[in-house]
Order: C-alpha cells, then sequence, then structure tokens
C-alpha cells in the first residue's frame, strides 16, 4: 500500500488539509472527507455527469480524478453555488422550471450550466445542448433543463453578473 499523502485544496472559498491515499478518487474525497453530499456518484465512466465539478475554473468529472490530483486546486461544488442562503439564479431557474425530478442528476446539471455560462453569458439553445451534452438525465426529457440555463442566462444577463 502506498504512503497517504497531504493535500491541501480550496472547496468552495474553504480550504481542507487531509492525509489521503493516493487511490482515493476526488468524488470520494468531496464525499467522505469534506463531506460534501451534493456530488453525485453515478457511473463511474465520466459518462452521466452526476459528478460535475468546477476545478480551477474548469468543468471536470470527480469520479475519474484523484484527490491528491487536485492538491492546490480550487474547487467549486454544487454547495458553493447558492451564497447568504440565497439560491444562485441557476439553482432558481432549474426551480422555477421544473428543471429537476428525481433530482439525481441535478448537481452536475447545475455544475455543467454554470461552467456553459461562466464561457458563454447569452447561448443559445444548440448551445445549452451542447453544454450539457456530457449529463444525462433519465426524468425530465431535457426540455425544461435547457429551459432553464436560458432563463438563468437572461436572469444573469438582466442583474448584470458573471455565474
Amino acid at each position: 500500500m502506498a504512503a497517504k499523502r497531504r493535500i491541501r485544496v480550496t472547496i468552495n472559498g474553504q480550504i481542507y488539509e487531509h492525509e489521503v491515499e493516493p487511490r482515493l478518487l476526488l468524488i470520494d474525497y468531496l464525499r467522505d472527507v469534506a463531506g460534501l453530499l451534493g456530488t453525485h456518484y453515478g457511473c463511474d465512466t465520466t459518462s452521466c455527469g452526476a459528478c460535475t465539478i468546477i476545478v480551477d475554473g474548469r468543468s471536470a468529472k470527480s469520479c475519474t480524478r484523484f484527490a491528491v490530483q487536485a492538491d492546490g486546486q480550487e474547487i467549486l461544488t454544487v454547495e458553493g453555488l447558492a451564497c447568504d442562503g440565497r439560491l444562485h439564479p441557476i439553482q432558481e431557474a432549474f426551480w422555477e422550471h421544473h428543471a429537476l425530478q428525481c433530482g439525481f442528476c441535478t448537481s452536475g446539471m447545475l455544475m455543467s450550466a454554470y461552467f456553459l455560462l461562466s464561457k458563454n453569458p447569452n447561448p443559445t439553445d444548440a448551445d445549452i445542448k451542447q453544454g450539457l451534452a456530457g449529463n444525462l438525465c433519465r426524468c425530465t426529457g431535457y426540455l425544461p433543463i435547457v429551459a432553464a440555463v436560458r432563463s438563468a442566462a437572461e436572469k444573469l444577463t438582466t442583474k448584470g453578473r458573471k455565474p
């Protein structure tokens, strides 16, 4: 067994430092060590997108990365979207457009939408579909999700802010 490694990551603005096994997946670190349960385990192959997070400003699937690879990086999870007890405009739009049913894919969809809107504040429906292509939903049929992302883009533009 390989020796544990000390890592230091910033998650949702808070610094976390732990000794971890080199083989510990980032999703397991987030859920089991940091106690952030919003990121979901889905397929273990990066196919479903339920584990999507933002690492140093880039969209990433946490089920196929090791925690040690995140050492020194800044991570944003779904728990980091809301601020001061208020939902993020993307979360509000998902709620308003009923863009979730069972909720299993929701955290990954929210994070993919966040990444898309951070790069393209005025996406077309085709852009939204492309931006969410790495995320699977078994319940909604995607139409409410696309509508929610479109609405979130409008909300953010109206408020003059980036995701």
